[in-house]
Parts: structure tokens; sequence; C-alpha cells
């Protein structure tokens, strides 16, 4: 290890300019990587729903669908329009009475029951069916191609529509992602450090790493479009201070030895003993992700887990590189920090040790209780801002036909025609269900199938199913569509056992039944997998019990404030925090635990030696702190896509909660612990 570094140290120009290089290929990797817009293409494939939308797309051709609610319009019109939406690239096929009747059946000789399903007023409604899936590039191009043929008059809805918004509005902000995190972090390490150069430094270095492990995702093929927009501020976040400890460790170093090259090579040394614990705990929380059945998880996981192991190399390879090289430009730019100091919190906390153990009993109660009851929501459109097309449509949808969201019904293609009809009746008077179209309920039962061209009713009846679509006033994730879904499947099993109830609210169903179980399990993992870390590390029983405990009490804090401010957070939010802000946080717990243990053993009594390792890890606490704050905050409060601007205030939140959690509560268990931790940790006998 000493050979190499020194050899990396005094061949820096060459390592800077090969680490650099590979930034090349890593931007072209990037390009190639394909973006997933559709968080339901994440549900598990075992899943009839999913297997459902596959045998959509296999017999019918159809994959993603949209409604058109058209203001306005004569049949004629409406009519043309549906067959200029036809021609469309990727468009499989248009569902409309004008298009289907081809004007054979003027509208008035509709019975009113069933013309008040697709006619309201002077609103009509179409579907639309694309031969992809929902967040396909094709389909989002076929979306704004078919929002330039119909215009002004037309509200494109549904869930292909929403993804094409996603696309566009994260492929607007997420450069400004990056900019707000760099620049406030900035700010954060310019103020803490003795240096104005230095935390330029820093971020071109993690910059690097970062571009790296965003070009290798190209071998994953794709990666969800939070991901994409969160990786590159999450990487920054979770691996700054390890920059920061090279830092101070090569200061230490060059007070003890003359040769700068040798400084930093032991600086390499140290701060590579000292991270590779520290970055296994962050690793374990993401890799932790990975096991949750909805495989959002597993792509966040992987994708950061491989960003913190990239971020540790750049540390401990061209980070030293760069210093050495600037190493006069730094010392010209140096200043004192402007932290103030905090060595007195570690005399505050030992003088007040039972009131912090009171606050932190107290605490408890209402902190967990919050944290089992947040509230969640799983409607996609809710992420969005509401003044974007989709979201718009989707809201005259359900407020001129009472039309929350659409199920997709496949039905054996052999069931007699009689017994659909029935079904149908049955389906129609379910609570919420506004209509149910088939071929039989659109044209009437005193209206033959034979009257339609074979070329119109091969678009809804195959040689395995025919499609069926019934519409619902319930909104997504709902306990009313929950439980209307329910009774609709119910009803459908009696007269077709194979057959399926499909859509965006049956996989949203699924969803929150993945996302409940995922929860339980990731955390589980996560906190024994951290727990096994800490013990192998600290080499101790009782330290990673209170050092879990101490961390969870923080993820507890920072989830509790939505529920008693009665705020709702997207369903990815908990599962992601709970690991995220864990892993990455409880480095402060262990920074701190090691500098009192080694304390103890150099012949402290348990007040000094926690008051003293209070003072000493105050600054590098606050400091990694602030910079996950900075990194994440200023991103929450731009970003206007509920999921990614609720995910980043919470990592900031956690972040802060964290260290005052570490810096205040957590001396005063050591405090009155100490007698366990003793007799507990191996490598502390001398301390008895």
């Amino acid at each position: 290890m000493k050979r190499f570094t020194i050899w990396l140290v005094r061949h820096r120009v060459l390592v800077i300019i090969l680490c650099l290089a590979l930034v090349v290929p890593s931007i072209f990797g990037m390009a190639a990587t394909k973006t997933k817009y559709d968080l339901l293409y994440y549900l598990p494939q075992d899943l009839e729903t999913v297997q459902g939308q596959e045998i959509l797309l296999e017999d019918f051709g159809k994959g993603a669908f949209s409604l058109l609610v058209t203001e306005g319009m004569s049949i004629r019109e409406q009519s043309d329009m549906e067959n200029a939406i036809k021609v469309v690239p990727h468009v499989d096929s248009v569902i409309g009475y004008a298009s289907i009747t081809k004007g054979l059946l003027p509208l008035e000789i509709i019975p009113e029951n069933i013309r008040n399903s697709f006619s309201r007023g002077d609103c009509m409604l179409t579907a639309v069916f694309f031969d992809e899936g929902s967040s396909s590039e094709a389909t989002m191009e076929a979306i704004q191609a078919v929002r330039r043929i119909v215009g002004e008059k037309c509200f494109v809805s549904g869930l292909s529509a929403v993804v094409t918004d996603t696309k566009e509005l994260v492929e607007q902000q997420e450069a400004t992602y990056v900019a707000i995190a760099v620049a406030l972090c900035a700010i954060v390490l310019m103020i803490t450090m003795d240096s104005f150069l230095l935390p330029l430094i820093f971020l071109g270095c993690i910059a690097v790493s970062v571009l790296w492990n965003m070009g290798s995702n190209f071998f994953l093929g794709e990666i969800s479009y939070i991901t994409k927009a969160v990786a590159a501020v999450l990487q920054l976040a979770v691996t700054l201070d390890y920059s920061i400890f090279l830092w101070h460790s090569y200061k230490e170093q060059k007070s003890l030895t003359a040769d700068k090259d040798e400084a930093m090579a032991k600086a390499i040394g140290v701060t590579f003993t000292s991270i590779l614990g520290s970055s296994l705990t962050t690793i374990a929380g993401f890799i932790s992700i990975c096991f949750m059945s909805f495989t959002l998880g597993k792509d966040l996981g992987i994708v950061m887990s491989k960003g913190v192991i990239l971020g540790l190399l750049g540390t401990v390879v061209l980070l030293p590189c760069v210093i050495r090289a600037m190493d006069h430009v730094i010392e010209k730019t140096s200043h004192k920090p402007l932290l103030p100091d905090v060595g007195g919190i570690g005399r505050f906390v030992t003088r007040h040790c039972k009131v912090l153990a009171v606050i932190l009993v107290l605490l408890c109660l209402p902190a967990f209780y919050g944290y089992s009851h947040v509230n969640v929501y799983y409607d996609m459109s809710r992420v969005m801002p509401p003044e974007l097309p989709s979201v718009i449509a989707n809201k005259k949808l359900a407020e001129t036909f009472d039309m929350a969201t659409t199920h997709l019904l496949l039905v054996d293609s052999d069931v007699p025609q009689a017994e659909v009809m029935r079904m149908t009746e049955e389906m129609q008077q379910v609570d919420g269900v506004t209509s149910v179209y088939g071929i039989d309920s659109l044209l009437g039962a005193d209206i033959p199938e034979s009257i339609l061209p074979p070329d119109v009713l091969s678009l809804v009846k195959g040689e395995r199913y025919q499609l069926m679509l019934i519409n619902s006033a319930y909104v997504i994730s709902s306990d009313e569509v929950n439980n209307q879904i329910d009774t609709l499947n119910g009803i459908l099993k009696r007269y077709d056992q194979g057959g399926m109830l499909i859509g965006e609210a049956p996989c949203t169903k699924d969803l929150i039944a993945c996302t409940d179980h995922d929860f339980t399990v990731v955390s589980l993992i996560s906190i024994i997998a951290i727990f096994v870390i800490i013990m192998l590390v600290q080499r101790s029983v009782s330290i990673p019990v209170i050092l879990v405990a101490v961390i969870e009490l923080a993820i507890a804090a920072n989830l509790c404030i939505p529920y008693f401010t009665r705020t709702e957070l997207p369903f990815v939010g908990p599962i992601l925090i709970s690991t995220i802000q864990l892993g990455a946080t409880v480095d402060y717990a262990i920074l701190l635990t090691t500098r009192y243990k080694q304390n103890r053993l150099s012949g402290l009594d348990k007040r000094e030696a926690v008051e003293k390792a209070v003072s000493s890890a105050a600054q590098s606490i606050l400091v990694s702190g602030m910079g996950f704050f900075a990194a994440t905050y200023g991103v929450g409060l731009y970003a206007n896509i509920d999921i990614i601007s609720s995910m980043c205030h919470l990592i900031a939140r956690g972040a802060l909660l964290s260290v005052a959690v570490v810096l205040l509560l957590l001396p005063a268990v050591l405090l009155l612990l100490d007698k366990l931790i003793v007799h507990t940790t191996f490598d502390m006998k001398a301390a008895r």
C-alpha cells in the first residue's frame, strides 16, 4: 500500500490525465443509457396486472393508452381528428364513436345512457392506444404528435401523457439540480474550511467520480428518472466528507513529515483505512434497498452503491494528485475558517447529560408513533405540477365524464355474448363505476356486431380475448377504488376465471401491497447489515445497538414531522429515507464513538473522554452534515416534481437531525452506559 501511494503521488500528472481520460467514455455512456419514466414498470413481473399488460401488447398490439376529451367538435370534425391520429407513428388504434361507426349511426339514435358514456354537452371522449409501453420513447413521441394534431380543443389524459410531461420536466431541470447542489456545497465549504480554492478542487474531483458512475450505468441498460435526477446530488452529499477527511489527514502528516509527497502518501493510507468502514455502512444502506420487490429500489441501490465505491476511489486516487499539483495555489488562498469554535458543545453535553437523556426518552414516543403512521400517496399524477397539460387533462376528464381513472378488462373471446352483457350490467352497478365500454355496450343489445366492419371489430376482439374499458369516478390509490377493483375482480372471475383486470389503478393497488411489504423488509435488512458492520469494526456488542438506535431515532424524528404537519409523502419517500439516512449518517455516530473509545483507552475517565470526543469530532460532523444538507436542500426547494422535492427535503432534514442527535444525545448515552460499553467491547479491557 505504501509503495503504491508513493508511486501514485509522484506520478500525479499521469494519474490526473488517466482519470480525466475516463470521463470521455463516461459521457458517451451517459448519453447511451436509457431512462424509464413510468414507475409502474418496476412492479414484479409475476403479478397478474403486469402479465395482463403483456397480453394486451401481444394479442392486440396495444401497450399504453390515453383518453382524449374534445370540446366543441362536430361528429365530422371528430371523425377527421380520429383519422388523423390513426396515421401517427406508433398509434395502434383509435376507438371513438365517430371512427367506429364511420358515420353510419347518427348520435341521436343511440340510447341516452349509452350516449352519455362518450358524449357530454359539447365534449366527446376518444381512446387512443399505442403499440409500445407507456414509458417508451416511441409512445412519448406519439403523445407529442397527437397533441400537435388535436390542438387546444382537445385534452390528452392518462399515464402516458403524465410520463411524457415527466420526461420533459426532468430533462429541463436535472442539470439545475446539480448546479444548485454544487453551488451551495461550495459556499458551505468555503465558510467552514481554511481555503477558498480547496472546495472547488473537492467538488471538481467528486464531479469526475460522478461522471464515472453515471457513465457506467450504460452496462445496466436503463435507469429510472428518479435515479437519474438524484444520483449525482446524493453521491456528492454522501462522499463529500471523504475529501474533508483526506485534507485533514494530509495537514496532520505535513506537520510530521518534511516531504510533502511522503506526507500525502501516508495521508492516503490513513484515509483509506478510516473511510473504508464509513463507506461500507453507506453502501450497506443502498444495497439494502435492492431487496425491494418494487425494483425501483434495485435501480437506485445499484447506482448509488457503485457511486459510493467510485467516490471512494476518486478520493484516494484523483484528489491527492490534484491537491499535490495545486499545493502552492491552495496555500495562497488559505484563510481562517469562519465556523466558530464548537468545543463548548462537549462541556455542555457532559454537564447536562441527565437532562438530555430524559429528552431522548421523551422524544421516542411521538417520534416513533409519527414514523409508523406517516401518510403516503401512490397517484403518479400527484407528483407533477398542476399546470402541466396531462394534469389539466386528467382533471378535465374527471370533471366532465366523472372519470378519475380507467380500468382495462381482458375477457375470453369464447364467453357468450349474453354472458358478457350480464357481466357488464353487474359491473355497471358497482359503486363508482360510471360506464363500461365494450362492443355490446357501445352498440346496444339491439344492434348486432355484424354491422361493424371486420377491421373495426378486430380492434377490441381477438382470438383469445376481447377488450373492454371500465371508467371509474374514484381516484387512483384511494380505498374506494381499491375496494371497487376487488368487487370488479370478483364479478369477472365468476364469468371468466382467466379474465384480467388491468390498468393504472389495479397496478397501483399491487404497488401499495408491494411497498408496504418492502418498507418492513428493507428497514430490517439495512439495520442488520449496518449492525454487523459496526460490530465487526468496533469489536463490540453494545456499541452497534446504541449507534443504530440513535440514528433510528433521528430517522423517526424526520418522518414524524410530515405526520404531525399532515403532509402526505410520495410512497417511496419513507422507504428510501429510512435506509439512506441510516447508511449515510451513522458515520457521524461512529466517528464520535471512536474518539470516545480512544480517549477512554488513553486513561481518561468517562466524563473527560466524552467531553473531549465531542469537542474533537464536532467540527468534522458539523461540516459534513452542513455539506449534506446544502447538497440536497436547495434541490428540494427548486424541484417541482414532488417525488424528487420530497426526497431531497427528507434527506436534508435528516442530515441535520442526525447531526443534532449525535452531538447532543449520543454523548449522554455514552456517558450513562459507559460501564456496559467497556465490558461488552473486546478492545476496551484496558479501560475497565
